[in-house]
């Protein structure tokens, strides 16, 4: 992974294994790696593993902290960008809507090369990661099931996103599967 600036951009609903994906893509490509949830926390003076138990779209999930959030994830990128030796970004939030994914399309469109890794899995599969999460004392999402019925509602497919930027993932595979599924699309992008 040199070369040119990148940025891989993951997204999902609560629990599609966004985080979990990009996290070992970043171990594994020495990459800069930033989570919104720990972004969102940070921002509001809290430990990332704190629980917030606020419903959706209140608290530090308002609209307006979320857009504070996704400000911060891009301030991140360009300071990684900046310095020297760092040409491979990974942001990781749920990019729910167009309009959020388009921002990130206009705002390094002539400074990275840009790929959104879509991770979906069933809704099955879903609700045993977030219980899971739940009893885990240093999760740092705070996703629970009534909040992704929630935003399942307000999700928006990315179709606005053109095809060769856009990587369509079911995160029901293996981990090291999923990475080189991500690794051979972004290597074809050099």
């Amino acid at each position: 992974m040199s070369g040119k600036k990148r940025l891989l951009i993951f997204f999902g609903k609560i629990a599609s294994g966004k985080s979990y994906l990009a996290e070992a893509c970043a171990r594994k490509w020495g990459c800069c790696y930033h989570n919104s949830d720990v972004a969102r926390k940070e921002l509001a003076g809290l430990a990332a593993s704190s629980r917030q138990t606020s419903g959706y779209d209140t608290g530090i999930y308002s609209t307006d902290f979320s857009r504070r959030t996704y400000d911060f994830l891009i301030s991140l990128a360009r300071k990684d960008f900046a310095r020297e030796r760092k040409t491979c970004v990974i942001l990781d939030a749920s990019y729910q809507s167009s309009a959020e994914r388009q921002r990130i399309c206009l705002e390094f469109a002539h400074e990275a090369k840009l790929l959104f890794v879509y991770c979906r899995c069933d809704e099955s599969v879903l609700k045993i990661r977030m219980e899971k999460r739940l009893r885990d004392p240093n999760a740092v999402s705070d996703g629970r099931w009534e909040i992704y019925l929630r935003q399942k509602g307000r999700f928006e497919p990315p179709v606005e996103l053109p095809a060769d930027q856009l990587l369509t993932l079911d995160t029901d595979r293996p981990l090291e599967q999923l990475v080189t599924m991500v690794e051979k699309v972004w290597e074809r992008k050099k």
